[in-house]
């Protein structure tokens, strides 16, 4: 995978692409998790969801590269 991708003649990371991919699955498990009501067993909510946004954005960054 390139280090850099050409956006409108703009070089952007490649890693900026893998994280805006991640947030957009973090939208949808965050709503899944509060659809499904687990939120109620997690000690501090705000927390979980940045530490779940690192997880997704991490494991999407190993298997790109």
């Amino acid at each position: 995978m390139p280090r850099e991708i050409s956006i409108f003649g703009v070089l952007a990371p490649s890693l900026l692409l893998v994280f805006l991919l991640a947030v957009v699955i973090h939208i949808g498990v965050d709503w899944l998790c509060g659809h499904f009501g687990i939120y109620k067993h997690v000690w501090h909510r705000s927390l979980f969801r940045l530490c779940l946004l690192v997880c997704i954005f991490g494991a999407l960054a190993l298997i790109i590269y």
